[in-house]
């Protein structure tokens, strides 16, 4: 497994769907994973330190993790089949270790808010490579978080006030 960090967020131009961007410590490996918007608003929540009055869903998971005596140790996308990421979010209950599968932008959202290592599986890595090299033509055009920053500054308490 290698270590990744977020990079940003960026919107494909083309479907107008969010992408997530993960980068190695190195910078010399990038995973680029296509999520919903919902889930790149959670994700933008924590990366902005946006705080609401309730729970989200993922901080309602993560609450209800630590109440049940379990510990978030990390998140991991271990891999890709038929153009689907799978990943696993790891925890240690007690002395029993337990992986629960899950989509990657979900573990993401819930490893930012327990602040654990997001980690990427060397097969997906090595599959990504081996696309590129095969002249994978990414429709991802950066848009650095100036786009995810003026959505999140036109945010307020008040949007979500009787919507959830």
């Amino acid at each position: 497994m290698i270590e990744m960090h977020i990079y940003g967020l960026a919107l494909d131009e083309e479907s107008q769907v969010p992408v997530l961007i993960l980068k190695d410590k190195a910078d010399k490996q990038v995973l680029p994973i296509w999520i919903g918007a919902m889930e790149a608003v959670a994700i933008s929540m924590v990366l902005n330190d946006v705080r609401l009055p309730r729970p989200m869903t993922h901080d309602l998971l993560l609450q209800v993790i630590e109440a049940l005596g379990g510990e978030v140790r990390n998140v991991d996308v271990v891999r890709l089949h038929d153009n689907t990421y799978f990943a696993e979010i790891e925890v240690l209950q007690g002395e029993s270790l337990k992986r629960i599968d899950c989509r990657p932008s979900d573990a993401i959202a819930l490893g930012l808010r327990a602040q654990v290592p997001i980690r990427v599986s060397e097969e997906v890595l090595a599959h990504i490579v081996e696309v590129r090299e095969n002249r994978y033509q990414a429709v991802l055009k950066t848009e650095d978080a100036q786009q995810w920053n003026e959505i999140l500054e036109k945010y307020t308490i008040d949007d979500t006030k009787y919507k959830m």
